[in-house]
């Protein structure tokens, strides 16, 4: 059973997850802004390094933006007093998973049976 204490606990963490994650998501944004690509024709294997630097780059921030997206939607819920209740079928989502996944949307039963092994 999660308690009131642990929710405040775990809110917390979310909201220092949120500003972590802005700031990684800013500090990637902020180095993917103006490539010169094609500035050195001498030079075609440091041109595909940057090519993939920067789709590698943009991989991670949009799986950032995800991951943010999912800790705000957690932290809405505590808003709507429904956060640790699972999205699927109401239960309570146990501590052990939101300690481990603060974002969690489901309960370990609705997790495994939308992933099957």
């Amino acid at each position: 059973m999660v308690t009131e204490e642990d929710k405040s606990e775990l809110k917390a963490k979310l909201e220092r997850a949120k500003k972590d994650i802005s700031a990684e998501i800013e500090n990637l944004s902020a180095h993917d802004g103006v490539q010169d690509f094609g500035s050195d024709v001498d030079h075609g294997d440091e041109e595909a390094d940057e090519a993939e630097e920067f789709g590698n780059q943009l991989g991670i921030v949009q799986a950032l933006k995800e991951r943010l997206n999912d800790v705000e939607h957690a932290l809405a819920k505590f808003e709507k007093g429904a956060y640790g209740i699972c999205e699927n079928c109401s239960m309570e989502i146990d501590k052990e998973l939101l300690t481990a996944a603060p974002e969690s949307r489901l309960c370990r039963d609705c997790k495994a049976a939308s992933h099957p092994a």
